[in-house]
């Protein structure tokens, strides 16, 4: 029944193959394939059965699409500009890739689509991910507790036994509760956070959350 239908984006989307952006990008040039046959276009819906797959271009064009590691500091803001604070992607320059003798080097084309998959506060620091890659993107910041976010966190007042308790079990933001934490000891000072949800975007206010009740 026509009921029964689905995008063809939608199912690429969900095969983890393209995010639904590029699934129209693809349709509109002819480059995805329904059971071997060429997609009729943007909109067209299918069986969920149907076997969809990108054409060898569409591939190549995939394949060429780049993920960039980044350390980011104190003082540099994941995405847009704010308050006058330098966006983190103004550290990606050939001078500061790593190894960067004898491999390829950032080209302009790069840029293109690249965007951060998550966010790190500006007064944190460590491991930012810029990608062109829309199901990596999807990946990183999806909300299912599959991927583990680690945060070193360093706190104020004393550590015991029964505050650690309480941050593993007893955390929440605006008024939600959270999945339950690991959190661990690094030093008199410090903690170890690992975290299954997505609220990185919210890193600030979690921090408060965290050195509040210690």
């Amino acid at each position: 029944m026509a009921d029964e239908l689905v995008r063809i984006s939608k199912l690429l989307a969900q095969q983890g193959i393209c995010s639904r952006r590029e699934a129209d990008e693809y349709l509109a040039q002819g480059l995805v394939l329904v059971d071997g046959v060429v997609a009729q276009g943007v909109g067209a819906k299918v069986p969920p059965s149907a076997r969809v797959e990108l054409a060898s271009q569409a591939r190549m064009i995939q394949s060429a699409r780049v993920t960039i590691l980044l350390n980011k500091p104190v003082g540099y803001v994941s995405g847009q500009p704010e308050d006058d604070y330098p966006p983190a992607v103004k550290l990606l320059t050939p001078e500061n890739q790593y190894g960067a003798r004898g491999k390829e080097t950032i080209r302009k084309e790069h840029f293109q689509g690249l965007a951060p998959a998550g966010r790190l506060d500006i007064d944190s620091r460590g491991l930012l991910v810029f990608t062109q890659d829309g199901p990596l993107a999807k990946l990183l910041t999806s909300n299912d507790g599959k991927l583990e976010k680690e945060y070193h966190v360093k706190v104020r007042g004393e550590i015991t036994p029964q505050k650690l308790e309480l941050l593993r079990h007893g955390l929440e933001l605006d008024g939600k509760a959270l999945l339950p934490a690991r959190v661990g000891r690094l030093g008199t000072d410090r903690l170890r956070i690992s975290l299954q949800e997505k609220f990185t975007s919210r890193i600030g206010k979690a921090n408060a959350r965290w050195t509040s009740p210690l």
